[in-house]
């Protein structure tokens, strides 16, 4: 196997995180059919550009998807790599990030087709959750486009005029996460002795901007028992809360520039007592001001509670526990030029919500068994436990520590459901079934496969779920695979499409994905009922925000919608394989 064919050492300096990277990409499945004393070789040939501009792009490094070889583009961006011919019989694997498994592809004998990738500091290779790849055939002319990095660069200055050295500015980007937009905390960058900072290498998205709080370390200033005094967090342009923010929209290759000015403001001592802190070691503590992250307490273990230094200004300060039978509370408080000794928090247990599951099989056969052990005793798993797995995820736009799991059986003959140790907030529950599909599931008059499950403290509402097995059953085509007749035409054009079957607003339907290669023709068993809309990519799509209605209208010209009956087959083709 040959690695970085005729690559000068010296021009690999600087490449580190390139060169670690090469080598996870793909993997070789089957061994070479090679002779001693013989190497027969075929050759493709190339430019690498700026997809932006179109600008040739010099000492960027090409290589095989399969990492057989690699060589460095020259001044004007092109490059010739050298390969070594393949059996016919020989096949290789790659895979794209996210949560598909390598697939096969044919290697073609006389090295007709190569699957290239092409990289270079400065220029994104993973855009929309997907790293693109080319095929290209040995004698032709193949043109790589690499996206340019996008940069957001600032200065942050102080109203006194003094350096803002130190102060650390924190970046958000809104991505889709389990087919959900949210906003995700991102990098930091500390001020320079200037105020500068700056954030390479960003793709194109949207992103926010804030300063992290920071107190004033002014050893002059700082006297033991005089007034203190901070810079509290700032969102760009100059917003005190999240929302207020501006959303800043990057495009490949554009530069930002997003100037921050802050504010001295004084900073008051905060104490609050723990009503029940007999036994517990250590407590989590989180302050939420103006909407979004930013101020800190802790936990004076000693002292049995919580303290620190805010500014002028409203805030919930909660305070929790981690693991098993955890506990929480919280607490109000208002910060007017004044020390606060706020009210005790009383710590409660998190909440519980049970749920009742109502069978509607009619297959009788399906038989399925498991156990669960606590280190002492083994009980096997009766009923839902065997075929229903459930979670929660935080429905906010800032994701927070999650909690919540299932309870562990109490004995042999404990087939409850019991969702334990929720905080008090709002959450998207997650259902999974090995067996039929989840035909509902209600907390009152909420549809909670839906919207948002609301937990307060306390128990809850049981959650009623309904699971039925009288699936359906969904086939078609896909155009462009289908024409595709012959090994040169499979391997020259995408070998593979991702379908994605995203369930209409209000459908019963639940989202489904998979793999299609080969001659084009898929059948997908045990979906849910309802309607969906039927979308192929050239390319896996794990960011498609297909829980998200307003995003999915961009997909409605461009995707088959089709009615899956209970217990009905229906055959779809679809037309079109989307690019992105």
């Amino acid at each position: 196997m040959i690695f970085f064919q005729n690559i000068d050492r010296t021009s690999l300096r600087g490449l580190p995180l390139l060169a670690a990277i090469v080598l996870t990409i793909g993997t070789q499945t089957a061994g070479q059919n090679s002779q001693p004393g013989k190497s027969e070789t075929e050759t493709v040939r190339g430019t690498v550009i700026n997809a932006v501009t179109q600008a040739p792009i010099p000492r960027a490094l090409v290589l095989t998807a399969d990492n057989r070889a690699a060589v460095l583009t020259d001044g004007e961006g092109h490059f010739e790599i050298s390969l070594p011919k393949q059996d016919a019989n020989e096949v290789m694997t790659f895979s794209y990030p996210g949560s598909f498994p390598s697939v096969p592809r044919p290697y073609p004998r006389g090295g007709q087709t190569f699957f290239l990738i092409a990289r270079k500091p400065g220029f994104v290779d993973d855009v929309g959750g997907s790293r693109p790849v080319v095929a290209a055939s040995s004698g032709g002319d193949l043109t790589i486009a690499l996206i340019p990095e996008a940069i957001l660069k600032g200065r942050i200055t102080l109203a006194s005029g003094d350096a803002a050295l130190g102060i650390m500015v924190q970046l958000f980007s809104r991505q889709v996460v389990d087919g959900l937009p949210r906003w995700m905390q991102g990098r930091m960058d500390r001020a320079n002795s200037s105020g500068e900072f700056r954030f390479a290498e960003l793709q194109p998205g949207s992103y926010k901007l804030v300063t992290r709080e920071f107190m004033d370390n002014d050893p002059i200033t700082n006297v033991p028992g005089a007034q203190q005094f901070g810079y509290p967090p700032v969102y760009y342009p100059g917003a005190a809360e999240f929302s207020a923010a501006s959303t800043i929209e990057l495009t490949a290759g554009q530069e930002f520039e997003a100037d921050l000015s802050l504010t001295r403001q004084a900073y008051y001592p905060v104490r609050i007592p723990i009503a029940n802190a007999s036994g517990i070691g250590g407590l989590s503590v989180s302050v939420q001001g103006q909407r979004g992250p930013g101020y800190a307490l802790g936990y004076n273990a000693s002292e049995q509670r919580v303290e620190g230094l805010l500014p002028n200004g409203n805030y919930v300060v909660e305070a929790s526990t981690f693991g098993q039978n955890s506990v929480n509370g919280t607490v109000s408080i208002r910060v007017t030029g004044a020390p606060v000794d706020a009210p005790a928090i009383a710590l409660v247990a998190n909440s519980s919500i049970q749920l009742n599951v109502k069978e509607e099989f009619a297959d009788t056969s399906w038989d399925a068994s498991g156990t669960w052990s606590d280190g002492k005793r083994t009980f096997p798993l009766r009923g839902p436990r065997t075929y229903l797995q459930a979670s929660v995820e935080s429905a906010d736009d800032f994701p927070q520590r999650q909690f919540g799991s299932i309870r562990p059986p109490t004995g042999p003959n404990d087939e409850s459901l019991v969702m334990e140790n929720l905080l008090p907030g709002r959450y998207w529950l997650r259902l999974h079934t090995s067996r039929g599909y989840i035909a509902s599931a209600t907390q009152g008059p909420t549809d909670v496969l839906r919207h948002p499950l609301q937990v307060g403290s306390g128990p809850a509402a049981p959650i009623e779920i309904t699971v039925r097995d009288d699936v359906a059953e969904l086939d078609g085509t896909v155009t462009a695979l289908a024409q595709q007749t012959t090994l040169e035409a499979q391997a020259a054009a995408p070998a593979q499409v991702w379908i994605y079957c995203v369930p209409l607003p209000d459908s019963t339907g639940e989202f489904a994905q998979f793999g299609v290669s080969g001659d084009g023709k898929f059948t997908s068993m045990g979906m849910a009922p309802g309607d969906y809309r039927i979308l192929a990519f050239s390319a896996p799509h794990p960011r498609l925000p297909y829980r998200d209605p307003e995003a999915m209208k961009a997909y409605e010209s461009k995707a088959t919608v089709v009615h899956l009956g209970a217990g009905q087959k229906a055959t779809v083709q679809v037309q079109t394989i989307l690019i992105e």
